[in-house]
C-alpha cells in the first residue's frame, strides 16, 4: 500500500516537472520521501506495529473514498443572460479607438459622461504594444502585432453574399460534419445554440462601421475553442501572454472564416465572427452552446482548460442540431471559493465577492476600466488571472483527476483549492519568457 502512495506521489513530481512547476514537484518528491520511509521506520519500532499501519492505510484510502463520493450542496443558482443588448460602443475596446476631439469623441462623452473621467486613466498610459509600456519586447510586441495585422486582413471574408443555389441539408448529417471537421481544422471543443437577441451586440462599436445598428441576422450560432499554449500564458503579464493571445486570435478567426465559407458553398447565409469584427459577445455564445461558464474574472472557463482558451464563432440560419448542454455549476461554485483571480490581479480589477443580479443576469463584474488601463500600463493583455486560475493547469491524468474531484464533490472541491495553494502558490509567481524570446 505505502508502495502505491509512494509511485503515486512520484509520478505526480515527474508530472510538475515537465509542466515546469518546480514547487509542486519539490512537495510531491518530499513527500513521496515521506510516505516511503513512513512505514519502515513505523515497522523499525516494533513488529507489533504491523497492524496499526494496516488500519492506517485502511482509513486514509476511507478518507479518499470519502472524498470523491458524488455529494454536492446547494441547487443551482439561475443564470441567464443579460436582458438587453450590449452596446458594443462601451467596450474598452471600442473607447480606446475614440480619437480626442474628433466628433465621435466628443458626442460618445457627451452621452456617456461617466466614462469621461476613468477613461482618461488609460490615454494617458503608453498603450497596447508601445515602445514605452512597461513590458516592451522588440520581437515580441512585432510579433504579436503581426497576428493582430493578420486577422485584420481576413475581414473581408467574414461576411460575404451567396453565390451558389441553395442545397437540402440533412440537419442532423451536417452537424456532425461541422463538429468533426472544426475539431480538425484545430479547434478544441465545439457547440451549437440557438440565438437569442441577447447574444448580439446592440450596435457596432469599431472601426468603418461605429454606430451601425445590428439586427439578429441568424438562428444558429456555431462556437468553438481555441487553446492558448501554457508555457506562453505561465509568463503573463509578460510579452509571450500577448504574442500567444494574438496567435490565437489568428487561428480562431481562420478557422470560422473557413467553416462560415463552406456553409455559404452550400447556398447558406454565415458570418465568421472575429476579433474586431465581432457581432455577438463570444463568452455568452460559447457558454450557452455549451462550452463552459462565466467565471468570476469574466472570461469562459471551459472543464479543461479553464479560461486558457480564445473563442470562436460562426452564426447562420443553415439548419443545425443544437448542442444538449449539460447542466453543471460546479465551475461557478468553484469560483465562489476560490477567489485566486482575485487575489493575483494587479489591479484589482475583480470582485472578491458573489455574483450579483446585473442587468437581469446573475454573474460577477470585473472593473473594465482599470484592467484596460494596467493593460495600457504593461502593453500586453496582463493575463495574471488566467495564470492564476487552477482550472487554467494542463489537461492531463493529474489534473484532470482533480477536475473531476471538483465537479462531483462539495467535500473535495474544497480540499483541491487548498492543495493548489499548497503546490502552486495563493499567488502563483510570474515564469521567466521562454528562452528563445529573452531579451529580445
Amino acid at each position: 500500500m505505502a508502495s502505491i502512495f509512494s509511485c503515486t506521489l512520484v509520478i505526480s513530481s515527474a508530472i510538475s516537472l515537465l509542466e515546469n512547476e518546480k514547487r509542486a514537484a519539490f512537495i510531491f518528491s518530499l513527500l513521496a520521501i515521506v510516505s516511503f520511509l513512513f512505514p519502515i521506520a513505523f515497522l523499525l519500532i516494533s513488529l507489533d506495529s504491523v497492524v496499526i499501519l494496516f488500519f492506517f492505510y485502511l482509513f486514509l484510502l476511507i478518507i479518499i473514498g470519502v472524498l470523491f463520493l458524488p455529494i454536492d450542496f446547494g441547487k443551482p443558482k439561475n443564470i441567464s443572460n443579460p436582458d438587453f443588448q450590449i452596446d458594443e460602443r462601451d467596450i474598452m475596446f471600442s473607447r480606446n479607438e475614440l480619437k480626442p476631439n474628433t466628433s465621435r469623441f466628443n458626442e460618445y462623452y457627451a452621452k456617456n459622461p461617466e466614462h469621461r473621467k476613468k477613461d482618461d486613466k488609460f490615454r494617458i498610459k503608453p498603450g497596447l504594444l508601445s515602445p514605452k509600456s512597461l513590458r516592451f519586447n522588440p520581437f515580441g510586441f512585432a510579433a504579436a502585432d503581426a497576428s493582430f495585422q493578420t486577422v485584420d486582413l481576413l475581414k473581408n471574408a467574414v461576411s460575404e453574399t451567396v453565390t451558389v443555389e441553395k442545397q437540402d441539408i440533412d440537419p442532423v448529417v451536417l452537424t456532425e460534419f461541422i463538429l468533426q471537421w472544426t475539431n480538425k481544422l484545430g479547434a478544441l471543443d465545439v457547440g451549437i445554440c440557438e440565438m437569442k437577441n441577447e447574444h448580439w451586440y446592440s450596435h457596432k462599436g469599431r472601426r468603418e462601421e461605429y454606430g451601425n445598428e445590428i439586427l439578429p441576422e441568424h438562428k444558429y450560432g456555431i462556437a468553438f475553442t481555441v487553446e492558448m499554449n501554457q508555457t506562453m500564458v505561465d509568463a503573463a503579464p509578460s510579452t509571450s501572454i500577448v504574442m500567444e493571445s494574438g496567435q490565437q486570435y489568428l487561428e480562431s478567426g481562420k478557422i470560422a472564416v473557413q467553416v462560415a465559407k463552406f456553409m455559404r458553398n452550400l447556398g447558406w447565409e454565415a458570418r465568421a465572427h472575429i476579433d474586431g469584427n465581432y457581432r455577438v459577445i463570444c463568452p455568452l455564445v460559447a457558454r450557452d452552446a455549451g462550452l463552459g461558464e462565466i467565471g468570476r474574472m469574466g472570461l469562459l472557463l471551459t472543464p479543461k482548460q479553464g479560461p486558457r482558451v480564445r473563442i470562436g464563432v460562426v452564426t447562420t440560419n443553415i439548419p443545425l442540431i443544437v448542442s444538449k448542454k449539460k447542466a453543471d455549476d460546479s465551475v461557478t461554485k468553484f469560483c465562489v471559493i476560490c477567489k485566486k483571480c482575485a487575489d493575483v490581479c494587479p489591479s484589482s480589477s475583480i470582485s472578491f465577492t458573489d455574483r450579483e443580479i446585473i442587468n437581469g443576469s446573475l454573474r460577477w463584474q470585473i472593473n473594465s476600466e482599470s484592467c484596460f488601463t494596467y493593460w495600457c500600463t504593461t502593453g500586453t493583455d496582463c493575463g495574471r488571472c488566467m495564470r492564476s486560475c487552477p482550472y487554467a493547469h494542463p489537461d492531463n491524468f493529474l489534473h484532470n483527476v482533480v477536475r473531476w474531484g471538483i465537479r462531483h464533490s462539495w467535500l473535495f472541491r474544497h480540499l483541491a483549492l487548498k492543495m493548489d495553494d499548497l503546490f502552486y502558490g495563493r499567488k502563483p509567481i510570474e515564469k521567466p519568457l521562454p528562452e528563445w524570446l529573452n531579451d529580445k
